[in-house]
């Protein structure tokens, strides 16, 4: 497969590469930054340069023409501010949407976050990221043209990967490994009959193929 990652310099972002490029898939990652793009060479994906953040749809749409798959994996980070929740978390991530509904590629898979409700209440920062990522995933699910599939994973942890989880629409609260969440999303693209479901994802003990497998069926 071909598959167009949106914030490709990610921690996430950056081991899905890895994972994809290792088993023989296509791979580009949109970054904002040239400088990032050695470490994407690294990954053994192919850097593109384009900053959503100011790029138009039809930009967006010609860099994934011709791509089985896309994923959004890009954040403003934890150190933005509120704006930036908005422009990257949100607008970005319809932007990129709307772009591969232009470009006619169907697969779509987002990395949001456990608690994400575009009907969240407070006004903190991690308040206004929630909502943002809950607003861009209601967008997203009103796509008929997208076979889309949201994964919401707990707190994020660079510990090693386990390669078990436990992965359902609803998990309650937990943390997960990002080496983790990235076998995930390498299954969940494998995986077309998980289209339309919104998952979340912590630690468990289940194996990852298993898990996707088993949601898959539901």
């Amino acid at each position: 497969m071909r598959i167009v990652i949106a914030g490709g310099h990610g921690q996430i972002a950056l081991r899905l590469e890895r994972l994809l490029a290792a088993r023989g898939d296509e791979v580009a990652g949109i970054i904002r930054k040239a400088e990032q793009s050695d470490d994407l060479r690294a990954a053994g994906a192919e850097p593109v340069v384009l900053d959503l953040e100011s790029a138009s749809v039809e930009e967006v749409a010609e860099r994934l023409r011709g791509a089985d798959a896309a994923v959004f994996a890009a954040g403003a980070g934890p150190g933005s501010g509120v704006a930036r929740k908005d422009t990257v978390d949100k607008d970005a991530a319809v932007l990129f949407a709307d772009a591969a509904v232009r470009a006619g590629v169907r697969r779509f898979v987002v990395v949001s976050s456990m608690g994400a409700d575009p009907d969240h209440r407070g006004d903190e920062i991690f308040d206004v990221y929630l909502r943002a990522k809950g607003q861009a995933d209601a967008y997203v699910q009103a796509q008929e043209s997208l076979d889309w599939t949201i994964l919401r994973p707990g707190s994020l942890t660079d510990d090693a990967g386990t390669g078990l989880v436990r992965l359902e629409a609803r998990t309650g609260r937990g943390s997960v490994p990002r080496d983790d969440v990235a076998a995930v999303l390498a299954e969940l693209l494998d995986t077309p009959a998980t289209s339309g479901l919104v998952l979340e994802l912590i630690s468990g003990s289940a194996p990852v193929a298993v898990a996707v497998k088993a949601v898959a069926g539901n």
